[in-house]
């Protein structure tokens, strides 16, 4: 990985982020698109009392207030400065996915479903995603599973550190192939879903210094891939920008009471309103016409 990134080379910023403390930026490595994202790392609390300030440049003051810029003392090991994530070689879904967003509420109808967004899903499988099989199937990051069964692998998310646990972020990816994203879901699913969420909620705590009611589980419509999965956070994590926001994020427990009312159709009777943004391919080959 080092000679990937010292071989980047900068094009373009696709978003910045200064609450989250994220960057992405777009650009090649030998010749072909990448993006690197950098997320400033939590504080070190484990190395208290000592303090990690180095320099210090006061900026102002006024009676018991003092306003200043200052640096950190860093371990790569210990109290790394960053987190790093590369994409190598990105396509053009995950420079959609990282540029700046300019959201837009959309009413997706089940005619609007079929016509328009599953034919676009189909697009989206296979190949397109053999890194989820290879998960699955093929043994690749089995040294980060958490959890393994005959219903779901639970890994750390990329977003996470894997040490912090105020910003633990786990993701579940099911066997079943024939679950795309909630539209393909249906009452028949329910004792499923309720027993993958009762193991994600026995299991967990197992492992982490954390309680089953503390966990936030939850899917994305859109999702980012084509792949049923599942996402798990610390309940008090609340640096996941738009990704938990009404609109894209739908709490496992609503999908499956949900489920209990829409009959043998599910989701795919429902019409469904959330957010996209306008770089995603589906906002150009119709959810355009159907924002609110």
């Amino acid at each position: 990985m080092d000679r990937l990134v010292s071989a980047f080379q900068f094009e373009r910023l696709l978003s910045s982020d200064s609450q989250l403390k994220t960057i992405a930026l777009l650009g090649t490595i030998d010749g072909r698109a990448a993006i690197l994202q950098l997320e400033k790392s939590h504080f070190d609390t484990a190395s208290l009392p000592r303090l990690p300030v180095q320099e210090i440049r006061e900026i102002a003051s006024n009676d018991v207030y003092h306003w200043a810029m200052t640096t950190l003392q860093q371990s790569a090991d210990r109290d790394p400065a960053a987190k790093l994530n590369l994409i190598y070689p990105a396509s053009e879904t995950h420079i959609r996915k990282y540029e700046k967003p300019v959201l837009h509420i959309v009413r997706e109808t089940p005619e609007l479903y079929r016509s328009v967004v599953l034919p676009y899903i189909e697009t989206m499988r296979g190949d397109v995603i053999k890194w989820v099989r290879n998960i699955l199937y093929e043994g690749a990051e089995a040294d980060r599973v958490v959890v393994k069964n005959d219903d779901f692998v639970l890994l750390p998310d990329m977003k996470w550190d894997g040490t912090t646990l105020e910003s633990l972020y786990l993701c579940c990816i099911v066997y079943r192939d024939d679950i795309a994203s909630i539209r393909d879901l249906n009452e028949t699913h329910i004792p499923y879903l309720e027993r993958i969420a009762g193991t994600l909620r026995t299991e967990i705590p197992r492992r982490y210094s954390i309680a089953g009611d503390q966990l936030r589980i939850f899917v994305h419509y859109q999702p980012s891939y084509y792949h049923f999965h599942l996402h798990v956070v610390n309940t008090a994590y609340h640096g996941l920008g738009e990704s938990i926001l009404a609109g894209r994020a739908i709490l496992l427990e609503e999908v499956i009471d949900t489920l209990r009312f829409l009959g043998p159709e599910g989701y795919q009777r429902r019409t469904l309103t959330y957010a996209i943004n306008e770089s995603h391919k589906l906002w150009e080959l119709g959810l355009n016409r159907s924002a609110t």
